[in-house]
């Protein structure tokens, strides 16, 4: 679908990558309905914005009303909650956090949002995944499962709905350069030799992505080999981490209660 034909639902819209995401379809001639839990818009001039949380289900119900007003055709899935470190040292309301918002919230809106869009002659569905959710990192336990369950997801209903109006897209970027990730994880980059893309970068890969109407689109090299070499081989690949396991902060230990069963 070309920009100038689309009507963007764009959820994370305040967020360092989603705003870049805004202004690029902006620019390029699209609509853009921003959501975010702000009552402020943060995008460009201009553009539309709904004050909605999506890890609840009266703002999944209020999201897909006013898509549906709206005529959305196109809906971008960029909201998301961060976790790093060492798996013992990140709480479980954490853990639940994380997959409720990165994982649960797009699954449940996209529920959703399907009947409208298949009632349209063309839409198109983009969640915005991770490298990390195709290649297992040290320190990324949590938020890889929650990505990895993403591109399961968008795979399986990229597949359901081959034969419908709607296609299903995955863009999955790999570390970037905003303010989603913490002091940790910049020191952890730095440590391991991690390459970071600026959000702009991640935004023009999105426009892309739509134009093209491709499957996936994963970014950065070599994340891409990575991705692909993982695929492959696996378990063969888990020698390749040493310095990323050695570069996390230390996991405190559980005390005895922790540890206790019932």
């Amino acid at each position: 679908m070309r920009a100038a034909q689309a009507r963007v639902l764009l959820t994370g819209a305040s967020g360092g990558i989603g705003r870049a995401m805004a202004q690029a379809l902006h620019e390029a001639g699209a609509a853009v309905l921003g959501v975010g839990r702000g009552a402020v818009a943060m995008g460009p001039a201009g553009m539309s914005w709904l004050q909605a949380d999506l890890t609840t289900d009266a703002g999944v119900a209020d999201i897909a009303r006013a898509a549906g007003d709206w005529q959305a055709n196109v809906v971008v899935h960029a909201a998301g909650a961060p976790a790093f470190g060492p798996l013992g040292a990140t709480p479980t309301a954490q853990t639940q956090a994380v997959l409720q918002a990165n994982l649960l919230a797009p699954m449940q809106l996209t529920q959703a949002l399907l009947p409208q869009l298949r009632r349209l002659p063309r839409a198109q569905v983009v969640f915005v995944g991770s490298a990390l959710g195709r290649i297992g990192l040290p320190g990324f336990s949590v938020y890889g499962a929650s990505k990895a369950g993403v591109h399961a997801f968008a795979e399986a209903l990229r597949r359901e709905l081959a034969d419908s109006p709607v296609r299903v897209q995955i863009l999955a970027p790999r570390s970037t350069r905003t303010g989603f990730n913490g002091a940790a994880v910049e020191a952890y980059n730095r440590a391991t030799g991690t390459a970071m893309d600026s959000p702009q970068d991640v935004a023009a890969a999105l426009l892309r992505l739509i134009e093209s109407e491709a499957a996936e689109c994963f970014l950065g090299f070599p994340e891409r080999l990575g991705v692909r070499l993982n695929g492959l081989l696996g378990a063969w690949m888990d020698t390749g981490f040493g310095k990323h396991r050695r570069s996390l902060p230390a996991a405190p230990l559980p005390t005895l209660s922790e540890g206790k069963t019932t």
